[in-house]
């Protein structure tokens, strides 16, 4: 047996995996649903080093869809849910999906009718497409993309698969990460490194301590809430899960179930501590890992300490798993909210390089961060190039984040190097929200930047208008992208400029992103005349 699947299979089958909605579900009946649901997709075809893709919210059947993919040797490509037509058939086209599986009408959001938008060519490969539900929704499926749809159900009460594929270095799950090119890369990775940073996480955070319970409120299509979830049950502790994150349901979760432990982003803590009255609304929380992507909640660390809540700065991306490192509870708050800490793992490793020199700086020194352990990916999927390119001659990952080295072997992130933004707490590349802009028939080139407006980091794009396109319709343009792209990527403004500012260098001329980001703070948080 793989090690992946025995964070599931080997649990003793009466205890609580999962509670949702109210009910509670025991690892026996999580087991027996994903050998269900394997032989289902097993019969719709699917084998070993097949991909499906789970657009799918935090409701169980994620987790059963992914362990079913693990049995039979399938990959699990993760789709964000606030994801729109063009990302959607970006990625479910490009990882050659076979089978899609989603839940129509989730959150009152048409996924029928984003996914009716997503170019045909990008669903060519698609041969099935599986339509989860809840309540009123399990009854009859629409059809979907062109084809019937599969109830979940077909799949949920299939014979369970007798013979399957699953081994420790089979590929298992790909997640999309920006980069320096317009499409995102997959990252993928194998059962068994998925399997041992669950094991190092309960480890590092006495997951396995008694009375330990989860809450789930992180979305696990990202790396973040896959790697808390596939933690609490690697630890055998009891995980709540909610579909979407919502502070006031959170807070009494927390409160009415005793959780012990969760992670976040800084704006979820902050929402949560605002929906409690109490001086300590949270006295059964442990730890809260958070990482600090608002700079507007700089003091958050420290409202959370005086509430009673122990915050703790971390690290991870994509290709080195969520919750690689983090800030030792014990330590002063003013290091404890620092990003980055000191890996999970034993046997992980971190340096910083000068990227100038190629030198290895010693602690305090900033460079490039590269990391190691046994987390690492597998390979971005289907592009040996970008795989090569990612990983130093001896093993480490070259990360593209500006870091130091702490004297006691901890590390401290500042940044990316690059022009990666973060928005409502994943990392975008500004090259996919400028391919949108681009493709607007009164757009001649666009360039985006990231700002602070009305507390909390938006896009603003500035853009050269095409050639006799006629002046800018700045609401139709941003309506345009409303439709292809995920709310949070969605410019807050779309700025006409004659031309970019640029600079020239030895490597030719550059645009000048600082000079961007500067109009666009004048431009738009200037008081009204």
């Amino acid at each position: 047996m793989s090690s992946l699947l025995e964070l599931i299979d080997n649990a003793p089958p009466r205890s609580v995996a999962l509670n949702y909605a109210g009910e509670a579900i025991d690892f026996g009946t999580l087991a027996a649903a994903s050998a269900r649901v394997a032989g289902g997709l097993a019969g719709l075809g699917v084998g070993a080093g097949d991909r499906v893709a789970l657009w799918l919210p935090n409701v169980p059947a994620w987790l059963v869809a992914f362990f079913a993919c693990a049995r039979l040797g399938a990959i699990a490509v993760s789709v964000n849910t606030r994801f729109r037509a063009t990302e959607v058939g970006d990625i479910v086209g490009r990882s050659r999906a076979r089978v899609l599986v989603l839940w129509p009408d989730f959150h009152g959001i048409d996924f029928a009718g984003i996914l009716a938008a997503v170019e045909p060519a990008a669903l060519a490969g698609v041969e099935h497409v599986v339509a989860y539900g809840e309540g009123a929704t399990t009854g009859a499926v629409p059809t979907l993309a062109g084809r019937t749809g599969i109830p979940w159900a077909t799949l949920a009460t299939h014979a369970p698969l007798a013979i399957g594929a699953a081994r420790d270095a089979a590929r298992c799950v790909v997640f999309t990460t920006s980069g320096t090119t317009r499409a995102p890369k997959f990252v993928c990775h194998v059962q068994g490194t998925v399997a041992a940073h669950a094991h190092d996480v309960v480890a590092a955070l006495e997951l396995d301590a008694p009375g330990t319970r989860v809450l789930q409120a992180l979305p696990m299509c990202g790396v973040f809430g896959f790697t808390q979830a596939l933690s609490a049950l690697a630890a055998r502790a009891p995980m709540d899960l909610l579909p979407v994150f919502d502070a006031v349901a959170a807070s009494r979760l927390v409160r009415e179930h005793d959780i012990t432990h969760m992670h976040g982003v800084d704006d979820m803590i902050a929402a949560m501590l605002d929906a409690v009255d109490e001086a300590q609304p949270f006295p059964s929380l442990r730890l809260f890992g958070y990482a600090a992507f608002n700079p507007s909640l700089e003091d958050i660390a420290a409202r959370a300490e005086a509430r009673g809540v122990t915050l703790c700065g971390l690290y991870g991306m994509s290709e080195c798993h969520a919750l690689y490192a983090m800030q030792p509870p014990t330590l002063p708050l003013a290091e404890r909210r620092k990003g980055g800490g000191r890996p999970l793992s034993p046997r992980a490793e971190v340096r910083v390089r000068d990227p100038a020199s190629g030198a290895l700086l010693p602690p305090g020194q900033t460079g490039e961060l590269e990391v190691s352990g046994p987390s690492l990916l597998a390979e971005y999927l289907d592009d040996a190039a970008a795989t090569a390119a990612a990983l130093t001659a001896d093993g480490f990952l070259r990360t593209g984040d500006l870091a130091y080295l702490e004297e006691d072997g901890r590390f401290c992130y500042l940044a990316r190097m690059g022009d990666v933004l973060r928005l409502g707490g994943f990392l975008v590349s500004p090259l996919e929200i400028e391919a949108v802009l681009d493709a607007h028939p009164q757009i001649g080139a666009s360039q985006v930047v990231a700002i602070e407006l009305d507390g909390r980091t938006r896009v603003v794009a500035f853009v050269t208008e095409a050639h006799g396109a006629g002046a800018l319709d700045e609401p139709a343009v941003i309506a345009w992208c409303r439709a292809r792209l995920a709310a949070y990527k969605v410019p807050a403004r779309v700025l006409a400029i004659e031309a970019f500012p640029t600079t020239a260098s030895a490597n030719g001329t550059k645009i000048q992103k600082a000079r961007l980001r500067a109009m666009a703070l004048e431009r738009c948080t200037a008081a009204p005349s």
